[in-house]
């Protein structure tokens, strides 16, 4: 490592734990020091920014293509890099938290990509973070083979699936490491540890450190990571342009961006990706108060909405044009065994990724490992033996902002059924989160932090717009909670009605739920330094 130590000290809060010390090494703790050196305070304004920016869109300034960056948009010339090792063909790629079973059963599904995700699917304990960085690790030295106390066996196969890391977002830290009395970035946590012990070993077995990127609402917050990913190349000796990263378009300020972000990332980019539940999360939080943005039951809101296909067929026409692979949104359904129920499921899936693959995207993807062949089948058909169809630049798409924000013309009041769905999905998640477990299956769907925030989005404008009484979600919450307690007698009742009253029947709709509920109850440190 070419890196010098930090002149300020990581200080570790956080309860040892079995293996941890192979994690938190000296030289990994100022590798991560280093990175909160350069980059923290650039963090902390941007994150202002982030407010300003809502601020005035929710004050009436419109949300338009940034006119300060036209001479990018307008310049045909430039492309990002080309595909990496590992990440041409990407039809489908599954996503899942990176315990130690999800790791070894995502690697085995037969996707092309799996996403280790700390971001959505895991609950940010401290034992589920460093834990998580242990499984990587052995992953990529395949030494994870276990096998559980019922006798079931966990083995890597000989053809696994290129691994992507996807880090917390920008606005969350890690309370259990801290520079100067300051908790670090959770974004530098992630992405520092996975990237000092893993990266040359990544590189060594063929493929490269991979990231995707959460939560990013500008350029400026794309070139900041651009930044990180030249400093922490330099600072370990390996080569400018090594790592990629995709980014997911999951923010109506980002959907105006998309060609500045790749413009941002160029050389680091592995293209971009569709959002659907973060996206209609950020378009509540930004237009929520108006009454023309109020969204319906978001069963009914599917990637075939008015506002959601001028995103995606944006999002391959300006891949494609830049050289970068567009990837679609995730199918979270999960096959059950009735078999009515399971077909019915496949076939939904099956449909969505058929138009995906005939609206050019390169790839898709998927929660379960039992909707792989599914997604497999669908870009297998259009891709006709090619990796990729970057070829089609699609320039028959032409999309304005207005079209990006045409929610109004799917637009209804929400159902009972609809409230409560989310009522029942905001208050089983947080249950599940509080206990450490970042995705649970409801309805037939895998459930993650993105869901819950859109459900608990939901419920706040149907109040504020008073389309829905205030009563009556308190008596679902109570009969949920009721219901919940019997069912899963360990749930934190009381913590989880707290935490939906705080985030959901607020006045004002706080900005993710994950940073109040994070700071208040999955924060644990040894009695001397608490």
């Amino acid at each position: 490592m070419s890196t010098t130590l930090s002149t300020r000290a990581v200080r570790v809060l956080g309860v040892p734990g079995e293996r941890h010390d192979e994690v938190l090494t000296g030289e990994a703790l100022a590798f991560v020091g280093r990175l909160v050196d350069a980059f923290a305070g650039r963090r902390v304004d941007l994150l202002k920014e982030r407010a300003r920016v809502g601020g005035r869109l929710a004050a009436g300034v419109p949300l338009d293509f940034s006119l300060t960056s036209a001479r990018i948009r307008a310049d045909g010339s430039w492309r990002v890099a080309p595909p990496a090792p590992g990440l041409a063909d990407r039809r489908v790629e599954i996503t899942g938290p990176p315990d130690r079973a999800t790791t070894v059963d995502a690697l085995n599904s037969g996707a092309q990509v799996w996403t280790a995700d700390f971001a959505d699917a895991t609950s940010p304990t401290w034992e589920n973070i460093i834990g998580g960085q242990l499984n990587l690790r052995d992953a990529s030295e395949r030494r994870i083979d276990f096998t559980t106390p019922e006798g079931k066996r966990y083995r890597l196969g000989e053809r696994l699936a290129t691994l992507v890391v996807r880090p917390r977002g920008w606005h969350l830290t890690e309370e259990h490491l801290e520079v100067d009395g300051r908790p670090v970035p959770a974004s530098l946590v992630d992405f520092g540890l996975y990237f000092f012990h893993c990266a040359q070993r990544q590189i060594d077995a063929g493929y490269g450190p991979y990231f995707s990127l959460p939560k990013l609402e500008s350029r400026a917050e794309a070139r900041l990571w651009n930044d990180v990913f030249i400093l922490a190349q330099d600072l370990l000796g390996i080569p400018r342009g090594t790592v990629r990263a995709t980014v997911p378009i999951e923010t109506v300020t980002a959907a105006v961006a998309m060609e500045e972000i790749l413009y941002e990332l160029r050389e680091h980019s592995a293209g971009l990706d569709a959002g659907r539940w973060d996206h209609l999360f950020s378009l509540v939080k930004t237009f929520g108060h108006r009454p023309d943005f109020l969204l319906p039951d978001r069963a009914k809101v599917t990637m075939t909405a008015p506002f959601l296909r001028a995103c995606t067929e944006l999002l391959v026409r300006t891949c494609h044009q830049r050289g970068a692979h567009a990837i679609g949104g995730l199918a979270a359904q999960v096959p059950g065994e009735d078999p009515a129920a399971r077909e019915a499921a496949l076939a939904t899936v099956r449909l969505d990724k058929e138009r995906e693959a005939e609206d050019g995207f390169d790839g898709s993807r998927v929660a379960h490992p039992a909707l792989v062949p599914v997604c497999r089948a669908a870009f297998d058909e259009v891709l006709d033996g090619r990796p990729h169809q970057l070829e089609r630049t699609r320039d028959d798409v032409e999309v304005t902002v207005a079209q990006l924000l045409s929610v109004r013309r799917v637009g209804a009041p929400p159902t009972a059924e609809g409230l409560r769905t989310n009522v029942a999905a905001a208050l089983r998640y947080f249950a599940a989160w509080l206990r450490g477990q970042g995705t649970v299956t409801l309805d037939g769907l895998v459930t993650d932090a993105a869901t819950a925030e859109i459900a608990r989005a939901q419920i706040w404008q149907w109040l504020r717009h008073r389309v829905v009484e205030r009563a009556t979600v308190e008596e679902l919450v109570e009969s949920e909670l009721a219901s919940l307690g019997a069912e899963y007698p360990w749930a934190a009742v009381d913590e989880v009605r707290a935490l939906f009253e705080r985030t959901a029947l607020a006045r004002d709709l706080p900005p993710f739920f994950t940073t109040d509920a994070y700071t208040r109850h999955l924060v644990h440190r040894p009695k001397e330094q608490s």
